[in-house]
């Protein structure tokens, strides 16, 4: 590895540390996994770490369920004085996950942390969340708004925000996804991204606005927009191409939201399998502006940044063509980027950037 390559934890966002934290707080909440049992209801079907779990309920349904918010492209938004965007953010980083197990998302509620009520602000917000519920087929029949001006710290307009939300949707007990159906040769389809969506964003805007000293508002050689709206460009919510999978009855051997640790994510799946991801997409001018900013190598671009493609699908090889085709009717863009392999299980590689990943980073091969 470069010596001189800049690297996510000189911006203050410890991957390593965060794992460790994690484990000492999953020590306590894993003991919490068996407090329903003897129930007829409530039961989670399996640990932490997934992109969401799922709770039995009577009749054999399950209750999918996960949490996650915006991170820092809040700050974007402050410091343009635009929130309209980031709650489609929000909601796209909850449904997209909901779908992983197998899942349709129906609802969602928010909690909203701000230094103070500003109507302008809130309006802007209202508008996002109906979009997001609007792409999603989703409502949202709650949430909270909390006032607490001295936790938050102003960038911008809104004197503080923050904007978390909790998904729920429903699948069939028996028909819990956990990529447990993988096999060998199975096809990788990727649903491209619309930008960076919702990881990476302190890297980014050290990168960006601290280092390379990019005005948001102007437009940098080779983006054909302002910064300000690439960075903002909402997180692509993939709940119309995956429900016209499934309701085509495409068999969806996994489902995977490419989050932070990139094409990491495909080892989370159940299947003891490997894949290898060669037909990769050039990635969209923002990334190759980041990279060529900082200086930042391959490895580390892969692991913080999706890169292009922010699903996948992994489907029987046969019906790759009806798949691509179903994808294309819902307005998204998919193409085959690898395929699954029993040769090198639980690893990842990108032969195209001579990277190979394990649980949870990508590193040179």
């Amino acid at each position: 590895m470069n010596q001189d390559a800049f690297q996510y934890d000189e911006v203050g966002v410890d991957t390593e540390r965060a794992q460790t934290g994690l484990g000492r707080l999953a020590r306590s909440i894993n003991q919490t996994l068996t407090l329903r049992d003897g129930s007829d209801f409530g039961r989670p079907a399996m640990g932490l770490g997934y992109f969401a779990n799922v709770l039995e309920l009577p009749g054999r349904q399950g209750l999918a369920i996960c949490t996650d918010g915006v991170g820092t492209k809040i700050l974007i938004a402050d410091a343009l004085g635009r929130y309209d965007t980031i709650p489609i953010d929000m909601i796209a980083m909850n449904v997209n996950d909901i779908l992983c197990v197998g899942a349709e998302p129906f609802a969602l509620v928010d909690y909203i942390a701000v230094g103070n009520i500003d109507d302008e602000v809130f309006d802007q917000l209202g508008r996002g969340l109906l979009e997001g519920a609007r792409q999603s087929k989703i409502s949202i029949p709650g949430g909270e708004i909390a006032q607490v001006k001295e936790l938050l710290q102003s960038h911008g307009a809104s004197k503080g925000l923050d904007l978390v939300g909790t998904a729920v949707g429903l699948v069939a007990w028996d028909q819990i996804n956990w990529g447990q159906a993988v096999r060998s040769q199975d096809v990788v389809i990727g649903i491209a991204s619309s930008g960076l969506h919702s990881n990476g964003f302190t890297l980014a805007r050290h990168i960006l606005l601290e280092k390379g000293g990019l005005d948001l508002r102007a437009v940098p050689s080779g983006l054909k927009r302002t910064l300000g709206d690439a960075l903002l460009e909402p997180t692509r919510i993939y709940v119309a191409p995956i429900m016209a999978l499934r309701d085509a009855g495409i068999p969806l051997n996994a489902l995977v939201h490419l989050t932070g640790d990139g094409y990491c994510n495909l080892n989370r799946i159940r299947a003891d399998v490997g894949f290898v991801i060669d037909r990769l997409p050039e990635p969209g001018a923002i990334f190759g502006l980041i990279q060529e900013t900082g200086g930042i190598e391959d490895a580390e671009m892969f692991s913080v940044f999706n890169m292009g493609i922010g699903f996948c699908a992994v489907i029987p090889k046969d019906r790759v063509e009806d798949a691509l085709g179903l994808i294309e009717k819902t307005g998204a863009k998919a193409q085959v980027i690898g395929y699954a392999t029993d040769e090198h299980k639980k690893e990842v590689r990108l032969p195209q950037y001579g990277l190979v990943g394990g649980k949870d980073r990508l590193h040179r091969s």
